[in-house]
């Protein structure tokens, strides 16, 4: 039977990460609130930004990403145990990657023009603005692979903290730059941006302000990297370093972005049919407001808080122990790496679940700029996607075990799997009434989120044996129960405080919303601690050990 509990250094410096991306994330949200201020949250203007902000993330991970964040430290961890420390593999890696990035960035901001008419679904009036944010936006690829590969060359050489903590640096940018944004230009519920009203100031002020945050997020990680002493220096050297078993297993990890990321273009691609079909809702008697792409953007940012600050800050930590239990042949370590990671992370993941699902409604209104109709829209959409959190992270754990054996072609065959169910179920959502589509996508993602579960099953029991699955299950039953019994208590004090009524205390104000979340919440968490307790979840202590070690120091 697989331990119980993870190795107390590995709780650090999860610990470490999860505050870094905990205060990401909460900055994050501050950002995301004052942009529904600033622009709106179901406006026209918001969702072409939206369109176009998320391209040059997309475009990354679609040609590079998958080779930075999961192929990169085992095999630095490799070249750390040479003579040099790695430091002939790691320049040579840095400095073609970094060549690469800068080609890809240039050519992709001047090919904006041909990009977004092939991406997105918006018309002759809207696409001029989208690609004017497509010229500012995206040279941040660059800065996103700048940022993944000194990242992960930090994480495979021990230093976890500083690449969790950069974004911060980012969010705080950002947020600098909308509250500048709404001082100088205005806001929404004011100013009603559309395409003929926007001004070039705007667009400097809004677009310029979130790549500047990607640029610095970047370059803060030089100061710890310098700190290693690697003594890195620029290197076109390819031969006798080891490039050629990278190539092997990026090759495949390319692949799996490739299509993984094809399945999101196609998501992407049908919400703005959404977008498209706005003004003629926004025309009707009356008007009707409608779920958009930024909905399905801000809905998947709110349901991927527990996977980000739980499960990257847990999954990098024990990415690096089953590499090097790999490495050592030690099958039994990685099974009980397995495990006791994903028993850990679904004490946190479930609950947060049931939480995003109770409160949806008073969580969209911080997020609506002050428009209620605007928050059930979000709400609604947010319901959809967080139900299938935990299935998220799990998927995300057990696929770290096939990178950790340098084996990508797996994971491949998996994405395709679930891409062609991801994209059957998208072109079906496509075929819905476009005040639909977003919600038909939601369900899309969440199917998808529960069979990335299966099929990692099935493959992971192929290559590893038993690995604990059935204990996972049984933890996983008694969490749900105990999520179960909180979301019911936080529903009947939700109903108390008129959560369920259109003129309700909670819908009332930003006050009333902040008070359901507050009551609810605190309610949720309580009766969730003494479920677990009295069902012998024993999970929780594993869980909750590095949180009091840092509140006791």
């Amino acid at each position: 039977m697989a331990e119980n509990n993870i190795a107390p250094s590995t709780a650090r410096s999860s610990a470490v990460m999860a505050a870094g991306t905990l205060v990401s994330r909460v900055l994050g949200l501050v950002r995301t609130a004052l942009l529904a201020v600033a622009i709106g949250n179901t406006g026209l203007v918001t969702d072409i930004f939206s369109s176009a902000n998320v391209l040059p993330n997309f475009i990354y991970l679609l040609l590079a990403g998958g080779v930075f964040n999961a192929v990169l430290v085992p095999q630095i961890i490799k070249a750390s145990k040479r003579p040099d420390r790695g430091r002939e593999y790691v320049s040579s890696i840095m400095t073609l990657s970094l060549l690469g990035l800068g080609v890809l960035a240039l050519v992709a901001t001047l090919a904006a023009p041909w990009i977004l008419p092939l991406v997105t679904q918006l018309d002759e009036t809207q696409l001029p603005l989208a690609t004017t944010f497509a010229y500012w936006l995206f040279p941040q690829i660059f800065f996103y692979g700048a940022y993944a590969v000194i990242g992960q060359t930090l994480n495979a050489n021990g230093r976890f903290g500083a690449y969790m903590w950069a974004p911060v640096v980012n969010n705080v940018v950002a947020i600098a730059g909308i509250v500048l944004f709404i001082a100088l230009i205005g806001r929404e519920e004011t100013s009603a941006f559309s395409p003929e009203n926007w001004t070039t100031s705007a667009t400097v002020l809004l677009a310029g302000s979130t790549t500047l945050g990607i640029v610095v997020q970047a370059l803060v990680l030089l100061i710890p990297l310098r700190k290693l002493g690697l003594g890195l220096r620029p290197n076109l050297r390819m031969r006798g370093i080891g490039l050629r078993q990278t190539g092997k297993v990026a090759k495949w990890t390319i692949i799996t972005m490739l299509v993984g990321n094809g399945a999101y273009l196609v998501y992407t691609n049908i919400a703005t049919i959404a977008t498209a079909a706005r003004p003629a809702y926004a025309a009707m008697n009356p008007p009707e407001v409608i779920a958009g792409h930024l909905n399905l953007e801000t809905a998947s940012m709110f349901y991927m808080i527990p996977h980000s600050v739980i499960t990257l800050s847990l999954a990098t930590v024990l990415f690096n122990q089953m590499s090097h239990a790999f490495t050592e042949g030690n099958l039994k370590a990685v099974r009980d790496t397995v495990s006791s990671g994903l028993r850990a992370i679904g004490v946190a993941t479930v609950f947060c679940s049931a939480v995003l699902v109770v409160l949806a409604g008073p969580l969209s209104m911080w997020f609506s700029g002050g428009s209620i109709a605007s928050a059930v829209v979000q709400g609604q959409v947010l319901m959809l996607l967080a139900i299938s959190a935990p299935f998220l992270s799990a998927t995300f754990l057990m696929n770290r075990a096939f990178y950790a054996d340098e084996d990508g072609k797996t994971p491949m065959i998996m994405q395709i799997i679930l891409s062609v169910f991801g994209i059957a179920l998208a072109l079906g959502a496509a075929a819905l009434p476009p005040n639909r589509i977003v919600f038909g996508l939601a369900v899309a993602y969440s199917l998808g989120n529960v069979a990335g579960v299966i099929i990692s099953h099935i493959f992971l029991t192929r290559k590893l044996g038993y690995y604990g699955a059935g204990e996972i299950f049984d933890v996983h039953v008694r969490l749900t129960v105990a999520a179960l019994g909180s979301a019911v208590l936080g529903s009947a004090a939700l109903g108390l405080l008129g959560g369920y009524s259109a003129d309700g205390f909670a819908w009332s104000s930003l006050t009333g919303s902040l008070v359901a979340l507050l009551v609810c919440g605190s309610l949720m968490a309580g009766s969730y601690f003494f479920m677990l307790r009295a069902l012998k979840v024993k999970e929780l202590d594993a869980f909750l050990a590095p949180i009091l070690a840092k509140v006791r120091r």
